[in-house]
């Protein structure tokens, strides 16, 4: 692989520290050396100038849904299996074009979609972020995402979910989407707004049907991630060692206790993007006033939760839950902009969550999310400045180079030295 050189760029390392003016080498997939300053070129060496951009890490999404299609949950359902696998390809080069060099899924919605994918992107045949591979949500009768309806046909899996009840069901679903070779499973512990007929502040799934998914899990070492906005919820996940929390807007006092001593091991991400644009929807997309107002509760639930957690020092992350219809693919970057309007961190705050507490929670903390010498080459340059407006991420135009595993996906500018 030829090696790169971007220089006269402002470097925006993902660790916290101010921008400096330098120089990034990368050898391989790997960043060689971080300078301050001018640098010279070494024979044979693509020099990308930088002119004056800002050179940061690939952004990481920490609840990725490829598979979701830009519909409703429904009609994820009856979407068949070839043109979704084509929807999935071209969703993962849309996170890839938008600057998110990799990604933690939070679900497909057919059992093999990732599998596939993750494939197809490792092999370089597609162009796609780096990807941890999930299956659908693992859900019960009622739970998110159980769309069944009692006069008509059962669907074991549909939308975006599987519906299993009781521990033995649980673990062969487990088993099974371990056997097809995902990296994560998911969990649906809590209920929802959306397709459940539980509220997001009870909790359907019980103790007995977590603990067999973790004995799966465990004896498969996959990582496990869950849906949970109760605080019942967060306390389980907590307890039998599920690492990837969502939402986790309801947490009382005893939820928090459990996070903060768990600090090191678990991640929060609270997904806000679903809960404000619904909150916003003034009756786009058939949510009636009254929904929008439970979305406003919600939201609001959210905010005061999260301020509560950052005290405690628990990780929180942005992004998660695009590619519904309310919030399509290629939007991401808009969980940056609402962690600094509506959780009040500083721009800097919420680009390190994005990116170094990313390559944490992809479980390659120090070689991804950084630019620093020795981390994986997954990086972008940027007209303008993030730091002043952070919104600008959200527009595509304004990335001139997107590199990941030390490959040019899209370069505007190089020579060769």
């Amino acid at each position: 692989m030829t090696g790169h050189l971007i220089t006269n760029a402002r470097i925006l390392d993902g660790t916290g520290r101010e921008p400096f003016a330098g120089a990034v080498r990368v050898d391989g997939n790997r960043i060689a050396d971080v300078t301050a300053g001018p640098t010279t070129a070494r024979p044979g060496e693509l020099v990308i100038d930088g002119r004056g951009a800002t050179l940061m890490p690939g952004l990481i999404e920490p609840h990725a849904h490829l598979s979701f299609a830009d519909i409703t949950s429904y009609e994820l359902t009856r979407l068949p299996p070839e043109e979704h696998l084509l929807a999935t390809l071209r969703n993962a080069r849309t996170m890839l074009d938008s600057g998110y060099t990799s990604a933690l899924s939070a679900a497909a919605a057919k059992p093999r979609l990732d599998v596939v994918v993750k494939r197809e992107i490792e092999a370089g045949r597609f162009p796609g972020p780096r990807l941890l591979a999930n299956g659908p949500e693992i859900t019960v009768t009622g739970g998110l995402g159980d769309t069944n309806l009692l006069h008509l046909p059962h669907h074991e899996t549909p939308t975006f979910c599987w519906v299993a009840d009781g521990p033995d069901a649980i673990r062969r679903v487990c088993r099974l989407l371990a056997r097809e070779g995902v990296d994560l499973l998911k969990l649906n512990l809590s209920g929802d707004l959306g397709t459940s007929a539980w509220s997001s502040e009870l909790t359907p799934m019980t103790e007995a049907e977590v603990a067999a998914a973790m004995e799966v899990a465990r004896a498969h070492e996959l990582r496990v991630c869950a849906h949970c906005r109760s605080g019942d919820s967060v306390r389980m996940a907590v307890t039998h060692g599920i690492d990837v929390i969502y939402h986790a807007n309801y947490c009382d006092e005893a939820a928090l206790d459990a996070l903060e001593a768990a600090r090191d091991r678990v991640f929060v991400a609270p997904a806000l993007g679903i809960t404000y644009n619904l909150s916003q929807a003034n009756g786009q997309w058939g949510v009636t006033p009254e929904r929008a107002q439970g979305f406003e509760r919600e939201l609001a639930a959210s905010v005061e939760t999260i301020a509560r957690m950052r005290k405690r020092g628990i990780r929180v992350l942005p992004g998660g839950d695009y590619g519904f219809v309310y919030t399509p693919h290629g939007t991401y970057a808009r969980d940056l902009w609402l962690f600094v309007k509506i959780l009040g961190f500083s721009p800097m705050e919420a680009l390190v969550a994005a990116t170094r507490l990313g390559g944490e929670i992809m479980g390659l903390p120090g070689e991804l999310g950084m630019v620093t010498p020795g981390a994986l080459a997954d990086l972008l340059l940027v007209d303008g400045d993030p730091l002043a407006d952070i919104a600008i991420l959200q527009d595509r135009s304004a990335i001139r180079m997107i590199m990941k595993d030390g490959a040019l996906h899209k370069a505007l500018r190089f020579e060769r030295a």
